[in-house]
């Protein structure tokens, strides 16, 4: 019954990129179907006893509820262009549920917190993937004691966190095959939910369960359990307890998707968020700040941050969603009736969806408008022929110099730019062509704007205060900023720019989690490192190790020494290589042009290897700092030229000299005095002197006759004779 009354959340027909073998996947809507879900404080229909009429009416009551929770629409990143000051927007009520009131806002009604009674801590955590390339982005949770690390997609569509179980009979292999589960028994602080009215129950375990279900029919249920959960050693918020699923069960993307679990951030009983407002530990307000086009990572914070001014306070609302009334292509209006943006569930801000989707009149006229401002460019086929993609070739690596700014005008007038990052996906086969990443909804007339929309742009939801609030930022740096100015409040760091980024790339793969996980703006790169595996044993691909280096250094456009075989590890068919990239000759730098278009051509299969290594598959990549070299170990080279070129010149010095001593002391030897003791030698004729050496050779010529010389031999000692006298 609980699957009837979960609420319809606007389908969405977001596409993961890429599986495990490189392949288009099928349509992801993970955050757009139903939520089906049994926890503590929602009484299910096998929990209505018939022996009291004042139980029924109870359990109606609840099932009421919980009808109208799982109809709620949530949101998680949006954001905008590159506006001056901050954009902020109220989170408007849905018009189908417009009297409700936010659960949050009572909680804290009854707790009497103040303004100044809210906690000041936060949980400050790096996100990892990129949302076009892996269709989400993750973020590392720790659960257990001792912790046990876990990969966990970010979605403020969802309303609990889960993570395999090791009990799991049906769970996928995640994580680069790494496959972490967590191990109820290796914990000394896991609890189990035990059963209760609220719930629905494992009558086996007496442990309270919960389900979840998507509209691309994929599915996860398990076991509900409380445990000590971290959020990482850059975090202010200290471990906190808090209920969460062990999956006993998943189908389909959550089968096959490398993260292990999800972080719920909507808005529920077992949100991660309302769990930990509840307990005081922190504010009612989190933080998100995508990465922009082809950078990946960015930022999240669990808690309140010094938000930038003149953000407004308007009422509390339980959704997520904000109110559009215009769209503008270059400057010039689509002259849209604004009521179109209200159908169903009206502009509904979804980070969980990769792209945006708008009804079916908004988009033709935004497609048209559009269109008509591309000049020259051709219009291609998209990457994959199941979709009918709207692409464009000729644009080369800069898109804004060939794509209008978007503006989407909010109520009041306000207005969000987007740049063209925020509403094209690169195409994949293509360079320099670009797909359209707005696309019509179907028949549904709800606005949906996705992850893209908000990419290089911190969004902070204020849900105590019922605000949320739009900051053009580099989401890359962002996280950087918040570890190291945590008792700043300086505005964020300026929008980064095409200019600054001159090639884009599309890093898919989560970067490790080693201290150097940043990306670039304009950072200084020493090496560059990543994992992948090949269908191909270890011992096959041991004595062809060389040539694995030299091709994939030809494909990447490096030269072969800077390219390192850094170890093989067996994994039961394949084999996963760890590789590191070297800057060239003695720079210390990679530069970061060359760090993207590698990291381009890793990312999305651009390097072909022969047959014989099998397929492949990049399962991790990571830039790290240049490696710190004493003064010797930097100048060593030039010190080394120095010694050879003095060595060289003094060895030229010495053999000039010798050569000039033994040809002196030559002619020395064969000079005649001028005082000779018999003064006729003194005066004697040049030509007396020849014709005695002459006379000299005929006698020595006759005296030899009888030896056998060769023509040749007599000739060249004849002249050799001459030229002596």
């Amino acid at each position: 019954m609980l699957g009837l009354l979960a609420g319809s959340f606007p389908k969405r027909r977001d596409r993961r990129p890429l599986n495990r073998s490189g392949t288009e996947r099928s349509p992801r809507n993970r955050h757009s179907g139903t939520e089906n879900t049994s926890a503590p404080r929602f009484l299910s229909p096998s929990a209505v006893n018939m022996e009291g009429l004042s139980i029924l009416i109870l359990s109606l009551v609840f099932l009421a509820g919980e009808m109208v929770n799982c109809s709620e629409i949530y949101l998680r990143d949006f954001g905008g262009g590159r506006p001056s000051a901050p954009i902020v927007l109220p989170l408007a009520l849905s018009s189908a549920n417009h009297t409700l009131r936010s659960a949050e806002e009572s909680h804290l009604r009854r707790r009497g917190l103040r303004d100044g009674d809210l906690p000041t801590h936060n949980a400050r955590m790096p996100l990892f993937d990129n949302l076009l390339t892996n269709g989400y982005y993750t973020t590392r949770l720790y659960i257990g004691t001792p912790p046990q690390e876990f990969a966990l997609i970010v979605d403020s569509g969802s309303t609990v966190t889960y993570v395999p179980c090791s009990s799991c009979v049906q769970c996928g292999i995640h994580q680069a095959r790494l496959d972490p589960r967590f191990r109820p028994d290796h914990s000394s602080t896991y609890e189990p939910v035990k059963c209760n009215i609220n719930c629905n129950c494992d009558k086996k375990k007496m442990q309270c369960t919960y389900e979840r279900q998507y509209a691309e029919m994929s599915s996860s249920s398990g076991l509900l359990a409380q445990e000590v959960i971290s959020f990482g050693k850059e975090s202010e918020l200290m471990p906190q307890r808090a209920i969460f699923g062990c999956e006993n069960s998943e189908s389909g993307d959550l089968f096959n998707q490398h993260a292990d679990g999800i972080i719920g951030l909507g808005r529920g009983q077992l949100s991660i968020v309302d769990q930990l407002v509840k307990k005081g530990a922190i504010s009612d307000s989190f933080s998100l700040c995508y990465g922009g086009m082809d950078i990946g990572g960015g930022a999240m914070v669990l808690g309140g941050i010094p938000l930038p001014p003149g953000m407004s306070r308007d009422g509390n609302s339980p959704y997520y969603n904000i109110e559009l009334k215009d769209i503008h292509v270059a400057g010039k209006s689509l002259h849209l009736n604004p009521r179109i943006f209200d159908g169903k569930h009206g502009t509904v801000l979804d980070s969980g969806t990769t792209y945006a989707y708008l009804p079916q009149e908004a988009f033709i006229a935004f497609k048209d408008a559009l269109t008509s401002k591309l000049g020259k460019l051709q219009k291609v086929n998209g990457p994959d022929p199941n979709y009918k993609d709207i692409c464009f070739a000729g644009a080369g690596r800069d898109p804004s110099k060939s794509f209008p700014e978007v503006d989407m005008v909010f109520e009041n007038g306000k207005t969000l730019k987007l740049a063209p990052e925020n509403y094209l996906f690169r195409h994949s086969k293509i360079d320099g062509a670009y797909c359209l990443g707005v696309f019509q909804n179907g028949n549904d007339p709800t606005t949906l704007l996705g992850g893209i929309i908000v990419r290089n742009t911190l969004v902070t939801y204020d849900r105590q205060k019922g605000r949320i609030g739009f900051w053009k930022t580099n989401c890359s740096e962002l996280w950087n900023r918040l570890h190291i100015d945590k008792n700043k409040s300086e505005k964020p760091p300026p929008s980064p720019t095409l200019t600054n980024l001159t090639t884009e790339l599309a890093p898919a793969i989560s970067p490790s989690g080693s201290k150097y996980n940043f990306l670039p703006g304009q950072i200084q790169i020493g090496i560059i490192t990543f994992d992948m595996f090949l269908n191909l044993t270890y011992s096959a691909l041991l004595p062809h190790s060389k040539e694995l280096e030299e091709l994939i250094a030809h494909d990447l456009d490096v030269k072969s020494y800077q390219v390192h075989l850094m170890s093989l590890t067996s994994q039961g068919n394949g084999t996963l290589i760890k590789l590191a990239i070297f800057p060239a000759g003695t720079s210390d730098f990679i530069s970061n042009t060359t760090a993207m278009g590698i990291i381009a051509r890793i990312t999305e299969h651009r390097f072909r290897l022969p047959e014989t290594f099998g397929s492949y598959e990049v399962v991790h990549w990571n830039f790290e700092p240049p490696l710190r070299r004493s003064w010797w170990q930097r100048h060593l080279w030039a010190v080394g030229l120095g010694l050879s070129v003095v060595v060289m010149l003094s060895f030229t010095t010495f053999l000039v000299w010798y050569l000039w001593r033994h040809k002196s002391a030559a002619s020395q030897a064969a000079y005649r005095p001028v005082d000779a003791v018999v003064p006729e030698q003194e005066m004697q004729p040049l030509s007396s002197h020849v014709s005695e050496c002459l006379q000299d050779m005929v006698l020595r010529k006759i005296r030899k006759k009888k030896k056998k010389r060769s023509f040749r031999y007599d000739l060249l000692k004849f002249i050799e004779n001459i030229l002596t006298c």
